[in-house]
Parts: C-alpha cells; structure tokens; sequence
C-alpha cells in the first residue's frame, strides 16, 4: 500500500491527478547552502522550510511542490562548503518551475523561505504570477518571521536571532536533533559593532564570525523549538484560513 504524500515528487501523475482536485494551494520551499556555525549542517535554512512546509501540508491538505535548495550566499563563500546560485539564475529557475504549477492549475502559492537573499527575488516571482488576477501569492521570511511570535520564549533578545543561534538553534533541535552537534555549539558576538545601522553594505560574513554563528547558541533547547515552529506553523493556518478561506483539515491547533 503506498504511503499518503503532499510532496509533489513522490506521486505519481495519476496520484497527482486526484490529489489536484482536492487542492490548488502549492507550497514551496526553499533555503541555502552554507556554514550554520559548528554545530549545524550547511543545508539548515533548507532543511527548516522543507520540514515547516511538510507541517504545514498535513493542516491544509496542500501540494509541496519543488524545493529549491541553494540560493545566493555569495557572502558567506568563504566559508567551506558553501555554495551560492546567482542571482539570475535562481529567479529564472524559479519562474519555471511557478508557470510550470500555475499550468497544472494552482492558484495559490505559498513561499517557505528560510534564507535572506532569496526574498527580493522571491517579492518579484510573486509579483509577476498576480498580473494573472486569479493568483494569489505570499512569503514567508521564516528566521524574521518568528521573530514577530518569540515573546515569553527566547531569551538573548535580537541576538537570538542572528545566525544559528539561539532560535535558528533551537527549531533545528526541534526538527532535526540527530543533526545537531552541541559539543561544538558557541557563544561568539559579533567581532565588530556597527555604527551605521541605516546603512545598507555588503560586508563579508567571515569580518562577523569565526564560527559562522552569531550570537548564544548554547541558549538553544528543544523545547524553544516546539514552541516557535507551533506558533509559526499556528499563525501560517489563521492566515491561510482566514485570508485565503482554505480549510484547517486538522483543527485541533497545536499546543504551544
């Protein structure tokens, strides 16, 4: 007996066939390829949006469709094993594959994105598919995301919220405890201040961290991880439910 899936890769074209007439609500995820401190794998931010997307799926019945798996880390390159698709590139990839879903007749789309540098690029796919006014498009920026849905939860303020640190570190124990290293986890601040905040530049990340954490990650817990991926996945259903009128298959929200 085949298993019961929402990612659109395990189905075969007759399972998505009738798994289509029950939904046109597509969920992608998508991250990057690079250094997430000692003690995370560099597929973090990628591996986060595919698990939140597959949380998600099961409360709204969704379609995951691709993910696309590494973005523009340009600036953390010099980090061993990074990698880093331009910027070109990723828009492109991703408008073929979002015309390529919008074809097979999915009207909503709804982005799970864990990594900074994919978001403008993102903001201008969704932007063009709502030239077709039957589309309906949102993004979720999850790292800034929960930081809106933290409050009584973490406990090193904006820092915790820095790279792979205490709530990065916190929703990968969560999800992904048996790929976490915590004999190697640090408390590194970053090596300089900035006294030009309002400032846009371009700094390379290695003049930030030696580790590639910013911030406390040994304040990470398991338990920090529960309550922030139940309150993310949480407010992700409202939105959905009460925006987009998709139905809550699973109505019994998770407990925080």
């Amino acid at each position: 007996m085949l298993k019961k899936t929402n990612f659109l890769k395990e189905m075969s074209w007759t399972q998505f066939i009738e798994r289509k007439k029950y939904t046109d609500l597509v969920i992608i995820p998508s991250g990057a390829f690079e250094v997430y401190g000692y003690h995370l794998p560099l597929g973090t931010d990628t591996l986060v949006s595919v698990k939140i997307s597959e949380i998600l799926a099961e409360r709204v019945n969704a379609i995951i469709g691709p993910t696309l798996e590494v973005g523009d880390s340009t600036a953390l390159e010099e980090f061993p094993g990074t990698m880093t698709i331009k910027a070109e590139n990723f828009k492109q990839y991703l408008w073929d594959t979002v015309k390529s879903l919008e074809k097979w007749g999915f009207k909503k789309f709804l982005f799970i994105n864990s990594h900074a540098g994919n978001v403008p690029i993102i903001n201008q796919i969704a932007r063009d598919l709502q030239s077709n006014n039957e589309i309906q498009c949102a993004q979720i920026d999850y790292w800034r995301f929960i930081k809106s849905h933290c409050d009584g939860i973490i406990e090193s303020g904006e820092l915790a919220h820095a790279h792979a640190s205490e709530a990065g570190t916190s929703v990968m124990m969560h999800l992904y405890p048996d790929l976490c290293d915590l004999n190697k986890w640090v408390n590194e601040p970053p090596k300089t201040g900035d006294d030009f905040p309002d400032i846009i530049k371009y700094t390379p990340f290695s003049e930030k961290t030696n580790s590639g954490t910013i911030g406390n990650a040994t304040l990470g817990t398991k338990e920090k991880g529960e309550n922030l991926v139940n309150r993310s996945v949480n407010r992700i259903v409202q939105f959905l439910v009460e925006s987009w009128g998709i139905k809550d298959v699973n109505e019994k929200a998770l407990e925080v």
